[in-house]
């Protein structure tokens, strides 16, 4: 998932989530109006620079997943490089600060507040004077109310993806002025700031065939920094260029260029001066990282020679061709053996005569780093099997060390290792709050207690049953190891070696943790069981069986075991490696796991939308409006007319009333503390039914030319399109990471 800071609105992405029991208030209040806020964990890494240091013209290339199917945010096939043409073209009303916190942008909106609140709340926006659409016409009261027109949710012939706060509006009208727009609403609204960010004109949200046709492909009327010029489909970019029309400071650039490459050719296309700026996975990252050591050491090579031999300057006394023979001799090779040595490294050549060109190339570009406003959780299927049982789920969250887990994605990064500890906000956000302590920490004694009381007997009888192939699968072979014929992805935990149970910090630097196996991590201090929430823990005098991890868990003749999903393309290493881990630890505990890989494009669609896994790990983007965004993820599911199980997008199909009306409450409530509490409670309430436990914030690596400038890793803020731009010859940025 790529994220260019973060959207007011987040863009659903598809891989882009029993009841709790009654929970006592006092123990899920979350944080008290009085408390700290919260700072974001990683600050953006964009190079910041001064306006004058910064070079007028020149064009960014800029890497992107895909040229996107539609260029209007509210339609279902919008993504990410949907909101970046947006951000860059259209108006919004509200961006992110650096800590993912709403702020006005004072180039549309002089002010905008709530000026009623009886008998109907009246929100009363105030436009800048100078706010005008590259037509010439003014930004106005008609392109408020078309946008609301169309995403009320009251004429179905508009095809919109989502209408969340629109359809509480009641009535938009022009102010004392053409600059004031007045929106009526018909039931409070507490995430008013959310709606119109972005704006389209009316032209494309007047009707319903201009809204579901007119913005796919392109953009007549924009109100932006850059206008889109093109989109060009045969060579799989989006061109926008500077805006003549607009009102603020001109944008540096003459051209952004948003070019489509794959993940694994990003390395290649920015050693060919293909892109300026890329978002890259850990391994670009060593190759850029090993490119700007050999840079800064005078005389050095970016790559080794063939074997092992250093690579032979001008200077040396050693051809090439005698230098892969002297290689082969010297390890024990006979004449004839060194020839065909010789042949064979002769073929390399090439090959490493490029890489070594690649890596040239390289040293011109850094990598800067920050966390994503996204977060990597555990899914718990609850709808069926062991996961039905929420003692069952809070022994598998019990016996996961969080830290250790986000220890293995983010240490190596030199990212800090934070566990997420909400699934509602990011640290740095206002709704941000700790609330784990509702389910508690890690516990292997605990974990193994709440799985006798739910009646997973150490060592019970298990009935023998012919395992069933779903469809596109295959058996495994004896013991979960795969046979020579059959690859079928699957394995279960359990056969592996033991690696060690060092955190990724207490090893030796240089030396890797074993990739696919846990670290039980030290035990919480604190047990948590103050102020814990009711049904979290196994009821008092719960004996932990002494041996429950050395045998197989059993109910009813069915042994305890989780079919873990997890992708199996070349760009899910990491999850995979999580996974290993948090399959170690749940073995633990007794707790066996079967891992599945499947493709990446069948993985959200054929397993976790349609509920076929038990465990899963996948990520959400955060929101700025969580009593908004999140509900529709954390809803209780409801039977449909049909039948079937209407689960919206909470995909672990685990959800409480209780939640429901905390997420209604908090929506409508326009005291923003009470509200922010509200939000609070009920994630303290989603914590306890253990559904779904946040991980990580997932790491954000963005691959820059050096000389590039207010561009890079940006972490919540909103990027400023017009700032943008080549460091002047002679000038200096800041280099270092910046917040608001």
């Amino acid at each position: 998932m790529s994220h260019n800071g973060v959207a007011l609105r987040a863009v659903t992405r598809s891989v882009a989530f029993l009841t709790a029991g009654a929970l006592a208030v006092t123990a899920l209040s979350g944080c008290s109006s009085e408390e700290k806020r919260s700072k974001p964990l990683a600050a953006p890494d964009i190079a910041p620079a001064a306006r004058s240091l910064v070079a007028d013209g020149g064009t960014l290339h800029w890497a992107v997943d895909a040229v996107p199917e539609t260029l209007n945010t509210f339609q279902s096939d919008a993504d990410a490089t949907t909101i970046t043409v947006a951000q860059a073209v259209l108006p919004s009303m509200y961006r992110l600060d650096a800590n993912g916190r709403p702020q006005a942008d004072p180039d549309y909106l002089e002010s905008a507040k709530v000026v009623e609140t009886k008998p109907k709340q009246v929100v009363l926006y105030k436009l800048n004077q100078q706010a005008v659409w590259s037509d010439g016409r003014e930004i106005g009261a008609a392109d408020f109310a078309a946008q609301w027109r169309a995403l009320s949710g009251k004429d179905s012939a508009y095809w919109t993806a989502r209408n969340a706060g629109y359809e509480r509006i009641e009535k938009i009208e022009r102010g004392a002025d053409d600059l004031e727009v007045r929106v009526t609403f018909a039931r409070p609204y507490a995430d008013w700031r959310s709606l119109f960010s972005p704006l389209y004109p009316k032209d494309v949200m007047g009707t319903p065939d201009s809204f579901n046709d007119s913005a796919r492909k392109k953009l007549k009327v924009t109100a932006g920094p850059f206008t889109l010029k093109k989109v060009d489909r045969k060579d799989d970019e989006v061109i926008l260029a500077r805006s003549a029309r607009w009102w603020g400071h001109p944008a540096k650039l003459d051209q952004i260029v948003l070019r489509a490459v794959p993940r694994d050719k990003r390395a290649a296309a920015l050693a060919a001066g293909e892109i300026e700026l890329a978002e890259v996975d850990p391994e670009a990252l060593g190759r850029i990282g090993l490119a700007a050591r050999a840079g800064a050491t005078p005389g050095s090579s970016p790559l080794a020679g063939p074997g092992g031999l250093p690579a032979h300057g001008s200077g040396s006394n050693l051809g090439a061709a005698d230098a892969l023979r002297s290689w082969a001799l010297a390890h024990d090779e006979d004449e004839e053996d060194a020839d065909d040595e010789l042949s064979a490294r002769q073929k390399e050549r090439k090959a490493l005569a490029a890489y070594q060109r690649e890596q040239a190339a390289l040293k011109g570009f850094e990598i800067r780093r920050s966390l994503e406003p996204a977060y990597t959780q555990l899914a718990l299927n609850g709808a069926s099997g062991p996961l039905a049982d929420e003692r069952v789920r809070r022994a598998v969250a019990r016996a996961l060390d969080r830290k250790v887990l986000a220890g293995v994605v983010l240490s190596p990064l030199g990212l800090p290792a934070v566990p997420v500890g909400s699934h509602l906000a990011l640290s740095g956000q206002d709704a941000y709050a700790d609330n784990s302590g509702a389910l508690g920490g890690q516990d292997t004694e605990e974990a193994q207690a709440l799985l006798a009381d739910a009646g997973w007997v150490a060592g019970g009888k298990v009935e023998k049953e012919k395992k069933e192939k779903k469809k596109g699968e295959k058996a495994a072979g004896a013991k979960g190891k795969k046979t020579e014929e059959e690859d079928d992805g699957t394995y279960v935990v359990g056969e592996d070696d033991k690696g060690d149970d060092k955190d990724p910090k207490d090893h030796p630097k240089g030396v890797d943790a074993p990739r696919h196996l846990a670290q039980d991590g030290k035990q919480y201090a604190n047990k948590l069981r103050q102020g814990g929430a009711p049904g979290a823990y196994a009821p008092k005098g719960t004996a932990a069986p002494a041996d429950a991890a050395k045998k197989v868990l059993a109910k009813n003749g069915k042994a305890l075991a989780l079919r873990f999903v997890l992708p199996s393309g070349p760009g899910s290493g990491t999850l995979r490696t999580v996974a290993g881990r948090i399959s170690s630890m749940l073995e633990k505990v007794g707790i066996r796991t079967e891992i599945s890989k499947v493709s990446d494009e069948s993985y959200f669609k054929d397993h976790i939308a349609s509920g076929e896994y038990d465990l899963a790990l996948y990520s959400w983007p955060a929101s700025a409006f969580p009593a908004t965004d999140a509900r529709p993820i954390f809803a209780k599911p409801v039977p449909a007319a049909d039948g079937s199980l209407n689960v919206e997008q909470n995909y672990t199909r685990v959800g409480t009333d209780q939640v429901d009306q905390l997420f209604d409450r908090a929506v409508a409530t326009l005291d923003e503390g009470k509200s922010r509490s509200l939000i609070r409670k009920a994630d303290s309430r989603i914590w306890a039914a253990a559904g779904s436990i946040p991980l990580y914030q997932r790491p954000q690596l963005i691959a820059v030319k050096k000389d590039v400038v207010n561009a890079g890793a940006f972490g919540f803020r909103t990027p400023v399109y017009e700032d943008m731009g080549f460091l002047k010859k002679g000038g200096k940025g800041s280099g270092r990471p910046s917040g608001d």
